[in-house]
């Protein structure tokens, strides 16, 4: 694959290293969005039909993304949304815990205290040994050992939001399985741009937002839900969730039935006639690249900062635990902070701070020339 930069229209000027921030909308998308904006002129030009083509064709890309079933697909708003769905439907024995990463996301992290506080619950926060080099071996291995008999359910990250750290989702699933504990995994940080497999990573939930790697809208997400929530309660009772929702005219014969599968945990206004085309779009292009392509373009794109980086005696975490999309740097000792940071200003660098570290993250839209341009300001940056 080469830069797809041709896609976008991204500031020519600004190397942005940042898709982990926010990613940027195609002109695909954004030509989505502005048909979009003329059609709700006329509301006459919105079928009936029209409330759910849009949210079917969504939900079928996704599926391919992340090999489900289309049926198992929802929409949501935001990833907080969906694990609100998803804890909702979980029960625990007294004496059961939860399990959340050190430093997770403040939504996820959030959701299961709240989850625990109302069901009773210890949580447990797992995190790797502190006089460890680097972080990955052993913040998996203590993981798989923190999962019990007595673990009634583990939310985590895919890749660690603040170092795009990667954990063995395939063996921490199968552990999940093996001793009945629901797994879900918040996949904002990389599907889109690393290898996503619900059934071969025995994901019970997969919360998605929309507005990074699936460089979709920001308020509109998507979602996988598993067996495990076939029977569900929803957070809220949509009439579009229902099976009698697609005749209009009979909507008061309250159908109290809700439409298949996972379709009953869709948000309210689910047909989002703005928001939607433009996540359809990123997706359906996304599955065009294909994810090996994509994490195969942004491993070849860093090397040159990698050799960098080990040219100056930086500890880097084993190629196991790296994701090729996100990263976060530890620093050489002898870089000045302050004025990397006026540097990277000038040079006109968008990168962020997270948790001490520079957090790089690359798409196919970044070029060699973002990648040269960050290793020049690193130098220049040094006391």
């Amino acid at each position: 694959m080469d830069s797809q930069k041709h896609l976008f229209s991204l500031n020519p000027a600004i190397h942005y290293l940042n898709c982990g921030y926010k990613g940027p909308l195609m002109k695909s998308a954004e030509q989505a969005a502005i048909g979009a904006l003329i059609r709700e002129r006329n509301p006459t030009s919105i079928a009936p039909e029209d409330f759910f083509t849009t949210a079917r064709d969504v939900k079928g890309h996704f599926a391919e993304l992340v090999n489900c079933d289309p049926l198992q697909v929802a929409l949501i708003p935001s990833s907080s949304y969906g694990f609100a769905t998803a804890l909702r439907n979980i029960s625990c024995d007294l004496g059961q815990h939860a399990i959340v990463l050190e430093d997770e996301f403040p939504s996820g992290y959030f959701s299961l205290k709240t989850w625990c506080d109302e069901n009773q619950a210890a949580l447990k926060v797992v995190g790797p040994n502190k006089d460890a080099p680097t972080l990955g071996e052993s913040w998996n291995k203590n993981l798989l050992e923190s999962i019990t008999s007595e673990t009634a359910v583990v939310l985590m990250s895919s890749v660690h939001w603040m170092n795009g750290l990667k954990f063995d989702l395939e063996s921490i699933g199968q552990k999940c399985k093996t001793v009945g504990a629901i797994f879900i995994v918040d996949g904002t940080q990389s599907t889109g741009a690393a290898q996503m497999d619900v059934k071969r990573f025995k994901i019970d939930a997969l919360i998605c937002a929309g507005y990074k790697w699936l460089l979709g809208p920001y308020g509109m997400g998507i979602s996988y839900f598993g067996h495990a929530f076939d029977n569900g309660k929803p957070l809220e009772e949509s009439w579009l969730n229902r099976t009698n929702s697609h005749d209009f005219g009979n909507l008061t014969n309250y159908d109290h039935e809700y439409t298949e599968d996972s379709g009953r945990y869709n948000v309210g206004e689910m047909s989002n006639f703005i928001l939607l085309p433009m996540l359809n779009e990123s997706l359906r292009q996304i599955n065009e690249w294909t994810v090996p392509e994509i994490e195969s373009y942004c491993q070849e794109l860093t090397i040159p900062l990698y050799s960098y980086l080990k040219s100056r005696d930086v500890i880097l975490e084993d190629e196991l635990y790296t994701s090729h999309h996100l990263f976060g740097l530890k620093l050489p000792e002898d870089i000045d902070k302050e004025l990397l940071k006026n540097n990277l200003k000038m040079n006109k660098l968008s990168v962020s701070n997270r948790g001490g570290n520079l957090r790089v993250s690359v798409n196919v839209f970044n070029t060699t020339e973002d990648i040269e341009k960050l290793i020049q300001v690193l130098e220049s940056s040094r006391c």
